[in-house]
Parts: structure tokens; sequence; C-alpha cells
């Protein structure tokens, strides 16, 4: 949390002072009143059901540093105190906008930081991309939480950081035009990451098109100087990379690539190439979309200036986020792949084509949900993610909600309970499975229970 004292703080935020609490900054901000504690700074956001200025006067009763709201709620507050009712104690700071309020003190914080900020957006990958980049950048990495990533979130993450951090990896979500400029705005990135442009969203945008241009403002939104990364087969993105002052492309062809890649025991083995030098590194996974994953966060490094036979040494140490191609070992040496987190037709095909690629010594089957705001062609989308399940050598094709019968399944059902119970029925000695699906198909529930979790 930015280490500045009320007045100061409310400067900083372009709030105004109602009242005065306690020497010293905040410990943290939070958002949410229920996780309110001592010493924390509560921002009162509106929401579509209730505005948080309402529980302002709660929070400051449990002790809080102090509160950001609506200037309505502050000015009441205020008027309270002084005429000796409660609550008592913490600053009370008001703004005729909150949410631009926390988005202000986040820029403060990360221009005060001076840390090398990392934009990461995509369709797919950017989650792993930013676990990388955290896990090999030799430098003090802050990155952003687990959907941290929206307008309110991502200033969330800055103010995480602790005086020292020297990078900021943090995700930038898209759900429509000029979201992402607005991240750009706040954070100021050093180094831009495009994972890829595939067709998530097109329900809200209209069109593949209308994603990359959307994802191609963190182009736009880079510090003067900035780096951004792009995937060397750019697609739909390739009309906005003219923009780019500099550039890096990862993967087959590109200015970091990987040479000599091998499957071993435990990973995989490769050497990375890039524009300054190339090294041997080790990975502690076997797919090969976190190859690619692991290339984009090393192009970061280079763009940073970072050595390459340091971002090495690191490699070995780098850990994904939870529901992320989680491997649960099941009775009967049977595997599950609980890869839940998300899906769309891009991380679906590489979770499927993994499948494939995993030494089991029974069959293969797949626990595939929903994959949502496709638009138009979802039914589409679904029939030739269905089509590459059987390509690849899937046998038992468990589908999971409405749209999932256009995967054509062995067996359809309408909820991840109904999927494990049938799941359970399949499974043989030896049997590899993936479960992957939309975030909210939920089929981390498949997971939990046929691993003895739930």
């Amino acid at each position: 949390m930015i280490p500045a004292e009320g007045e100061r703080l409310a400067q900083l935020a372009g709030a105004t002072v109602f009242a005065s609490g306690a020497a010293g900054p905040p410990r943290r901000a939070v958002i949410d009143s229920r996780e309110a504690a001592e010493g924390d700074l509560f921002i009162g956001l509106a929401g579509e059901r209730n505005d948080g200025g309402e529980f302002a006067g709660e929070v400051l009763g449990k002790g809080a540093w102090g509160v950001l709201v609506g200037t309505p709620w502050a000015n009441e507050i205020a008027a309270k105190r002084e005429r000796g009712g409660e609550p008592r104690g913490g600053w009370v700071l008001g703004a005729t906008d909150p949410l631009g309020a926390l988005q202000e003190l986040a820029r403060a914080w990360r221009r005060e930081l001076g840390a090398s900020v990392i934009g990461i957006t995509g369709s797919t990958g950017k989650t792993s991309v930013k676990d990388v980049a955290r896990a090999i950048l030799p430098l003090r990495t802050h990155a952003s939480p687990e959907n941290f990533n929206t307008e309110i979130g991502l200033p969330l993450a800055i103010l995480q950081a602790e005086p020292g951090a020297e990078a900021l990896a943090l995700e930038m979500g898209m759900r429509g035009r000029h979201q992402i400029a607005e991240l750009c705005a706040i954070a100021e990135p050093d180094v831009g990451v495009i994972t890829n442009v595939g067709p998530v969203h097109v329900e809200l945008l209209g069109s593949i098109e209308a994603v990359a241009a959307a994802k191609a403002e963190l182009i736009d939104g880079l510090h003067e100087g900035g780096t951004a990364v792009v995937h060397a087969d750019p697609g739909h993105l390739e009309p906005h990379l003219p923009r780019a002052k500099r550039l890096l492309s990862f993967g087959e062809g590109g200015d970091v690539s990987a040479r000599d890649a091998e499957v071993v025991e435990g990973g995989t083995r490769a050497t990375v190439v890039t524009p300054a030098g190339e090294h041997a590194f080790e990975f502690p996974f076997r797919e090969a979309h976190n190859l690619e994953n692991a290339l984009a966060a090393i192009a970061v490094g280079i763009a940073l200036g970072r050595p390459l036979e340091a971002m090495a040494a690191r490699a070995p140490g780098i850990v994904f986020s939870r529901l992320r191609g989680e491997l649960v070992e099941l009775p009967g040496d049977a595997i599950l792949v609980n890869d839940s987190y998300n899906a769309n037709p891009i991380s679906m095909r590489a979770a499927l084509d993994h499948l494939a690629t995993l030494t089991a010594g029974g069959r293969r089957l797949a626990v595939l949900g929903d994959m949502r705001e496709l638009g138009p062609d979802a039914a589409a989308h679904h029939r030739e993610i269905g089509e590459h399940a059987r390509e690849v050598g899937v046998e038992q094709l468990i589908g999971v909600g409405e749209l999932a019968v256009h995967y054509a399944p062995d067996v359809h059902v309408a909820d991840a309970d109904a999927a494990a119970e049938a799941l359970r029925g399949l499974i043989e000695p030896g049997d590899a499975i993936l479960v992957k699906g939309s975030r909210a198909i939920g089929l981390e529930r498949v997971a939990e229970l046929l691993g003895g979790e739930g």
C-alpha cells in the first residue's frame, strides 16, 4: 500500500479530507466492508445494488484507518462526528468518484515505486504468462492476484505492491472497447504482452477483428519507448503491429523461440534463442502451450534487459495458478488433468493436444463444458472442438451444459455434479482424463469429487 499519511493520500487521490484520523499510512486498501479490519483504508464504491459508502460507519467502528467514499457519505459521517456521535477515530475522505480516486492512488503508487510494469492481455494464456514472469524475472516481482484484472481489480493489485518492488506483472482483462486503454492509463506499462487473439468476447464486440482492435489498445497504451510482445503468428492482430515503437515476437520463427525442445521426466528441456543470445532451459511442465507462454515471459525479460542465464536458473521454480493443468491422481493409476479455470476454442484445442501426449496405459477421456461468449458461431466452435477431441484419440467425451451438446458427446449432462457421477462410472485403470470448460460451468467440482476433495 502506498505509504502516505492522510492529507497526502487525499491529495494523491483527488479527494477532500472531511475528518482526520491517526498518524501514519493505512495498512492496505479494501473495497469489501466485510474484509475491512483495523488499519485498513476502505474505499466505498457504488455497485448495482448498494453503495459502499453505506457501510463506512460500520468499517470505522471496526478500527479502520479510514474511509474514502462518495462526498455525501463523507459529509454525513463528518457531521455526525462533530455532533459527538459515532463513529470516531479514522480518516474520512470524500470524492465525487471514489473509483476514480482509487485509480489515481494506484497510478501515484506505480510512479512512486518506479518499477517496470508489464501489462498482459490475450484471449488465452495471460495468467500463465504472468505466473512464469513472476517466477523467472530476476527482479523483485509483484504479480496481480487471480481475477484482479479490471478497472477495480488492477488498481487494487498495484496498491498491494510492497515498497521495493522492481517489477509489476499485471493481467489486463478485456470485455469491451476502451477497457484496455483505461487500464493502461492507470498502470502505464513499459512492456505489453498480447498472448493471442481468438473468438472470445465476440458476443460482446461483434467480430474477432473488433476483439483484436480492443486488445491492440495495449500497444497504444505503452509508456514512451515501451515494448510490445506478440506471437510470431499474430493473426488478426497483424494490422495493428505497425503502431508499436518496439516489437518482440515469440514462438516458432519469432525473436524468442525454442530449439530442440523435448519432453523429459518432470518437464520440458529446450534451448531458448533470443536477440540477446541463447541458453538451455529446463521447465517444470510438459504442455506445448505452456512452452509458448514461457517464451512470452522470457521475451519480457529480454525487453527489460534481464540476463538470459539468470532467467534460466529460475525456470525450474515456475508454479502455475490453480485450476490450470493441475494433475490429480486417481485410483488405478488413472490421472485427471484439472484445467477447469476457463475455456475457449484456442485453449480447449491446446488442452486436448496435451491430453494426447500423456503417457497412459488406458484410454483418453474428456469432460468438456460450454465455451461461453463466442457469439453466433458458438455451435460451430463447439462442433470443431468435438471433432478435434476425436482426432486426438478421446474415446469417451462427456459434455456439460447447454452448448456442450454440439461436441457430439457420448454422454451429455446438465452440471458438474452429474458429470462427476457419469465419469465415475466410466473410468478404468490407466485412463487419462481432461476436465475443461468455461468458468461459469464450475467443472472444478468434478476434480474435487473424483479426487476426494469435496
